[in-house]
């Protein structure tokens, strides 16, 4: 973690603002409006999700800030969500009333807005005083979506122009805002991300009734269609490896045939959004099951080929005849199985229908994705570590991406043994199931799905924890790795799902 990583720790607003109510060249009663702005306007941000902050490394060139590949420091939520500071909504003052929102138009909530200048100030004074690394922006939408969108854009291009600010910038486009204020904002921001809100449009047509489809979809269409001009569209994880997706057979027709906005001379053509677009799914508000879901991210990579899907499990806020009880738990572990899943999409070769095929509408809550599918399919196993192809490797519970490289790394050298398979990274307490190593089997020896199930839980003591759990794996010295490990290094950790 770096040392702003480090710093952002046990800080929250209330210590930010003791810190700098001294140190801002503002008079105490500016300081305490702004404060208090923060206040409200940091905690109606905090049910935003999609706030990933890698994809994308830029050299400041003299100027302040810069972001990495790696992705700008991180903090961590009291719910255990891991957020980039300073995340904020640009204002809570909503002309929608949408039944899920805490800052929908009817509800009883303190309500603030920034001007573009304080936001700006906010930013890079916090910046300046390590106190963070980058911006996540979202808002409501006061008096209209452009009037908001042009508010934003002078935030951000007061902080880009102004105060030279280079650092890491997630914006959330607002649902009809203008194509012109799209491009414009994707010129000063990393990433840009347009929230799908729910998976189904009679869902949507119930809880947002003013938000339409056709809004939503329309700025991810641009977004794409301008990255694929730019030949900059990168895709969900290793879903298209080995394909140009920058093509033209790729680009999502607009009404008029084009859809992009001249660029300002100032800027590169590769500086429109370089860290691509995000879109969250809300989960639990609704009664669409988790196929339904998958079936919708899916769809979503395969036609605006986005970086990634957030889910966000409901949390009950507000009293609506058409939501949950008021006690009802957040389905957290839905939430967690369905990022899960959606990794199998975008790294591992699944589609929705080997995840969850017609007639299974909810994903197993004791059982990984990848294990399920693995014991409804238990023909295609035990498979030879030492003979199967890297698809077939990949599909193996408890093996991943990085494992199988080093398995098939071991191969070229010499054969894979069982017990080089810990040292690699593989979780034995799933694979030796599926598995046999130069011709035996480690696992369970009555081979049927409900005896290899109860063997896994077991081993979890009841329920099993998390796909992307790794090991205790030992120290990568050179005495302790495979052959070809110890000729080329050990350089990065591996998350064996």
């Amino acid at each position: 973690m770096s040392t702003k990583g480090r710093h952002m720790q046990g800080l929250n607003i209330c210590s930010l603002y003791v810190i700098i109510k001294h140190k801002f060249g503002i008079g105490c009663k500016d300081m305490d409006n702004i404060y208090e702005k923060l206040k409200i306007l940091a905690d109606s941000a905090k049910f935003d999700v999609s706030c990933s902050t890698s994809g994308v490394g830029r050299n400041n060139n003299g100027r302040i800030g810069n972001t990495q590949i790696a992705g700008c420091c991180h903090s961590w939520s009291a719910d255990g969500r891991c957020i980039s500071l300073l995340k904020v909504l640009f204002t809570n003052k909503c002309i929608y009333n949408c039944e899920y929102c805490l800052n929908k138009r009817t509800a009883d909530t303190q309500r603030a807005s920034f001007e573009p200048d304080e936001l700006a100030r906010l930013v890079i004074e916090f910046y300046k005083r390590n106190y963070i690394e980058g911006l996540f922006l979202s808002s409501a939408v006061e008096v209209s979506p452009d009037h908001t969108s042009e508010k934003i854009l002078k935030a951000l291009r007061l902080l880009r122009n102004n105060y030279g600010f280079a650092g890491y910038i997630h914006a959330k486009i607002i649902p009809g805002t203008s194509s012109e204020l799209v491009h414009a904002i994707g010129l000063e921001a990393d990433r840009l991300s347009v929230n799908t809100e729910l998976p189904s449009r009679q869902s949507l047509s119930l809880l947002a009734p003013q938000k339409k489809p056709e809004h939503i979809f329309a700025p991810m269409k641009q977004i794409t269609n301008t990255l694929i001009e730019n030949r900059a569209l990168v895709g969900p994880g290793t879903m298209f490896k080995g394909i140009d997706i920058n093509r033209e057979l790729n680009y999502l027709s607009p009404a008029d045939g084009r859809d992009i906005i001249p660029r300002p001379g100032q800027r590169r053509n590769n500086e429109f959004a370089p860290a691509g677009q995000t879109t969250q799914i809300i989960i639990g508000a609704d009664d669409s099951s988790d196929r339904d879901i998958i079936k919708v991210s899916e769809k979503i990579y395969h036609t605006f080929k986005m970086k990634r899907v957030y889910y966000s499990a409901y949390i009950p806020v507000v009293s609506s005849p058409f939501l949950p009880d008021a006690l009802t738990a957040p389905p957290l572990s839905r939430e967690h199985r369905l990022y899960q899943a959606d990794w199998l999409l975008r790294f591992y070769g699944f589609d929705s229908e080997e995840i969850l095929p017609k007639g299974d509408p909810y994903l197993d809550p004791e059982l990984d994705p990848k294990a399920s599918w693995a014991l409804r399919n238990l023909n295609l196993f035990p498979v030879e570590i030492n003979k199967a192809s890297k698809e077939e490797l990949l599909r193996i519970p408890g093996v991943g991406n990085l494992s199988v490289l080093r398995i098939i790394r071991q191969r070229r050298i010499s054969a894979v043994k069982y017990e080089d398979l810990k040292r690699i990274g593989v979780v034995l307490k799933r694979a030796r199931h599926f598995i046999t190593c130069s011709g035996k089997y480690y696992g369970e020896r009555n081979f049927l799905p409900e005896n290899i199930k109860k063997e896994i839980l077991q081993t979890s003591c009841g329920t099993q924890m998390s796909m992307f759990e790794t090991q205790l794996i030992p120290s990568f010295k050179a005495g302790n790795l495979p052959i070809s490990e110890r000729k080329e290094g050990h350089r990065n950790g591996g998350l064996p799902l």
